[in-house]
């Protein structure tokens, strides 16, 4: 089982990883980082993140009439990019998001995926 500085560590040790953000989903707050740069707002962009997966929940929810919808999780390729948004569930404080952005030139997409996967499976939240 892993702590969430040793997920982060691991997770920055993807092929083409360049920051990430472990994100608390219920208050957008940032609860830990890796790698970026040092003049990005980590803060806003925790938020955002956590209100963008909020926004696809509810509209894949009003889209599926009744069914119940669960994110395994969510990637979204920009000119600059992938990001990839891994959703927790968490016994102890509540869902996580685990965000990961990585450079498009020199990252495996399916490879970070299986990684997120297995490396969220491990986390243990302190």
């Amino acid at each position: 089982m892993l702590g969430i500085e040793d997920c982060l560590t691991e997770i920055m040790a993807i092929p083409g990883a360049l920051d990430a953000i472990l994100i608390d989903q219920t208050s957008g707050t940032a609860l830990a980082t890796g790698g970026g740069t040092s003049d990005a707002d980590t803060e806003r962009a925790a938020a955002g993140l956590g209100e963008t997966l909020r926004a696809i929940l509810d509209g894949l929810a009003a889209s599926s009439a009744g069914a119940t919808v669960r994110i395994c999780d969510v990637m979204i390729t920009t000119d600059d990019g992938h990001h990839l948004l891994k959703p927790i569930e968490t016994v102890f404080d509540g869902p996580l998001v685990i965000y990961l952005r990585l450079d498009s030139q020199r990252s495996n997409l399916a490879l970070a995926r299986h990684r997120l996967q297995a490396l969220s499976g491990r986390l243990v939240t302190m």
